[in-house]
């Protein structure tokens, strides 16, 4: 039997730390899916597999309460994103991967993190029911 060399061995190691890579991120979408907030992440998916417009995505992000979204929901949510707006910059022949700079516009990947990490929620997306934080605080001073 021959023995690799050290380089193939590191591409060797390279290469399976990718597919397990890549299978840790099918596992937690499969998981995410089937969980308590699968439903949003399961319309989100539908968005991404026919991605065409940022404004469109960027519209449906806005539209969802993110705050009622489990942590883990979120970040798998975001990394499909990031693969989808990705694989759309590639198409058209954009760099895969364009974060602005200090002082310039955030790009369609930095709004919608932002979105989704933001806390809490805007006052008109709220949730139905729920007591404003300043109310519980007028509210435990009485």
């Amino acid at each position: 039997m021959k023995r690799r060399s050290a380089q193939e061995q590191e591409l060797a190691e390279r290469a399976y730390l990718l597919r397990s890579w890549y299978r840790w991120h099918r596992e937690a979408l499969v998981d995410a899916l089937a969980g308590v907030h699968g439903n949003v992440l399961e319309r989100l998916m539908v968005q991404l597999k026919d991605l065409r417009s940022a404004r469109d995505l960027v519209r449906f992000v806005s539209d969802q309460n993110w705050s009622a979204v489990d942590p883990d929901t979120r970040a798998v949510a975001l990394h499909q994103i990031n693969r989808a707006i990705t694989a759309l910059r590639e198409k058209n022949g954009m760099c895969p991967i364009d974060d602005a700079l200090p002082g310039e516009p955030l790009n369609v990947f930095q709004l919608i993190r932002n979105i989704i990490h933001q806390f809490p929620a805007p006052a008109e997306k709220a949730v139905p029911g729920a007591v404003p934080v300043n109310r519980v605080m007028e509210t435990s001073n009485e």
